[in-house]
């Protein structure tokens, strides 16, 4: 190999050392995560109605980001309660953090992803 794609192999891996890292940022721990579930935290789903159809979390509420900052008042009126977030991926739940704590709500905590979303809640993986 040259060191030309060398160079491209390392920048790649980094790359995706990044991306896993920034993916993961900021989202709340396990421990602390079952513990707003156990005390009725609401969990919202922010993929879109298709990927939520495709399977959920049963205690889900169902928030697509492109509607969150309207329907999610709607539903939950203290912006004391706490909100769990997540979506497929574990960036629009990031997204979604910021945009409800935008709107006023004082303790949303970013779950990540769905599949980390399922084993906090259940305790078994998908």
């Amino acid at each position: 190999m040259t060191v030309t794609q060398w160079a491209l192999y390392a920048l790649a891996f980094i790359g995706l050392i990044w991306f896993m890292v920034m993916r993961r940022s900021g989202q709340i721990s396990k421990k602390e995560a079952a513990d707003y579930i156990r005390q009725g935290a609401f969990v919202v789903d922010v993929r879109s109605p298709r990927e939520f159809s495709t399977g959920h979390l049963l205690q889900a509420l169902n928030f697509p980001l492109d509607e969150l900052e309207g329907s999610v008042p709607q539903k939950i009126k203290d912006k004391n309660r706490v909100i769990l977030v997540h979506c497929r991926s574990g960036l629009r739940s990031k997204v979604a953090k910021q945009r409800l704590q935008k709107i006023g709500y004082h303790n949303v905590f970013d779950l990540g992803s769905y599949e980390r979303a399922f084993k906090i809640v259940s305790g078994r993986t998908l």
